[in-house]
């Protein structure tokens, strides 16, 4: 299928052609800053973008059936890292932003067989506030002392890569490790803290500590900081999605793009280089290209390569790579019994289930569901469970069905469930990710013409990507001299 969206050639027209391989949001991002950057420049380009599904956006999946709005790959992005909001806004998708629903803004951690709430004040894993934490049940007396001992011990000397679990039980304690990191780690990027790269995943935590020497300390300011900041409510909420769905962010784009042909249901199977790249795609077309960006995963990426450079492919196969599911199930409202009074729940890993969490959508954003029915998205896999993936839709949902029963006690039979696979999409930043990539872009610069992005470098949020895309975009207009 081809979507064409070039436009006429005229005086102010590239004769240089661009390749984007790869139609997720990276791919897509990509494109449009092309354009956009193009076009501030009084310059028009040719952009050729490759999607090997019959459908754009990647990971980005919405489904609507009657009222039900599922996702069935992320279902939001972080205000606080700001390039997805500047995005919609650019498209003039302002009004379709969506806040969560504030009074259910809690948390809640599986331990010792029943649902604790996280106390508040816990941002992203570190404790700023003293009687919440105090109060709470999910910690022992020992394990809140151990945090705020957090304020007295010095930064580490030596400035090496390190584990999440590491960094996280040296400043706070292995409570706070096994009971809030790992289920988060775990529920939001499918990773293992034992092996994450802090650097990679959470270089603010690095920063504060060589800021501050202290992560409370260094939140508290920040939090001030924002508080200072903002007069009256704040105009966004940590988690942030689009009203009609994630999906409409890339449709939106797909809408926006003049210069830009898109070709989708051909899958590229090869690329050579002489003077420039030739595309080889799988039903034997080929097409020529003077610049060529890569927004595929990374082991994608290595097999295109590897005719062209097999040592920058294997250095591309180093970064790893888990699969996971979502499982979205509707209920009728008066069949539940629980409360679902916030977002959701984590599992920890030492409570050995084969549920990593769940978020209770139609709490924390609206236009969900019908107002009589409530939707749970559960999550597994990933580098905890991660041959659960590919059990078949009748053993997953009934041992989804029998994790909901033991955690939120639910037996009722749900009126709609819906099972999203995503095979080998979850890159892992394990400890050193950040040389790794160093070594890789090394490597790839001895091709000016040649470009990578995408999650598996630096930051694999949806904001993330954006931001990396438009970085990609800016050093292919740098080197075509435009």
């Amino acid at each position: 299928m081809v979507f064409d969206y070039s436009v006429e050639n005229n005086n102010n027209m590239s004769n240089k052609k661009i390749a984007v391989i790869g139609g997720g949001i990276s791919g897509l991002a990509a494109a449009y800053s092309l354009e956009e950057m193009a076009q501030r420049k009084g310059k028009s380009i040719s952009i050729t973008l490759f999607e090997k599904n019959n459908r754009i956006g990647g990971n980005i999946l919405t489904e609507r059936v009657g009222d039900f709005l599922i996702e069935g790959g992320p279902d939001c992005f972080l205000s606080e890292k700001p390039w997805a909001i500047q995005l919609c806004e650019w498209l003039g998708m302002g009004e379709s932003l969506l806040r969560t629903n504030d009074e259910y803004r809690r948390t809640y951690i599986y331990w010792k067989g029943r649902l604790r709430e996280l106390p508040e004040g816990i941002m992203l894993m570190i404790p700023t506030r003293f009687f919440p934490l105090l109060k709470s049940d999910l910690f022992s007396l020992a394990g809140k002392l151990r945090m705020g001992m957090e304020l007295f011990i010095p930064k580490r000397k030596s400035g090496g890569d390190e584990s999440l679990s590491e960094f996280v039980r040296r400043r706070l304690g292995q409570e706070i490790v096994e009971r809030v990191a790992e289920p988060l780690v775990a529920g939001v990027h499918a990773e293992n803290p034992d092996a994450m790269s802090i650097k990679s995943r959470f270089p603010r935590f690095v920063q504060m500590e060589e800021e501050y020497g202290s992560l409370i300390k260094g939140m508290l300011a920040k939090r001030k900081i924002m508080l200072n900041s903002e007069s009256g409510k704040p105009k966004w909420t940590m988690f942030m999605t689009l009203k009609n769905g994630l999906d409409e962010l890339p449709l939106t784009i797909v809408k926006a793009l003049k210069m830009t042909t898109i070709i989708t249901n051909k899958e590229v199977s090869e690329i050579n280089k002489v003077s420039g790249y030739k595309i080889y795609l799988k039903n034997r077309d080929t097409i020529d290209a003077d610049v060529v960006i890569f927004a595929t995963p990374s082991y994608e990426t290595g097999r295109l390569l590897r005719g062209l450079n097999s040592s920058i492919s294997d250095q591309l196969d180093t970064i790893p790579y888990v699969s996971t599911a979502t499982i979205s199930l509707a209920y009728k409202k008066d069949s539940i019994l629980h409360p679902m009074n916030g977002f959701g729940f984590l599992v920890p890993r030492v409570e050995n289930r084969r549920i990593m969490g769940a978020s209770w959508v139609s709490r924390k954003f609206s236009y969900r569901t019908p107002d009589d029915s409530i939707l749970i998205r559960c999550f597994i896999g990933g580098s905890r469970n991660e041959e659960l993936v590919f059990l078949d839709d009748k053993d997953m949902l009934k041992m989804i069905r029998e994790e909901l029963r033991d955690v939120m006690g639910i037996s009722a039979e749900p009126i709609l469930t819906r099972i999203y696979r995503w095979e080998k999409a979850m890159p892992q930043y394990i400890i050193g990710h950040d040389e790794r990539v160093s070594r890789i872009e090394q490597s790839i610069s001895k091709y000016p013409d040649m470009f990578v992005t995408g999650s598996a470098y630096r930051g694999g949020g949806i904001s993330e990507c954006i931001k990396n895309a438009q970085l990609t975009a800016e050093s292919v207009l740098k080197y075509l001299n435009l």
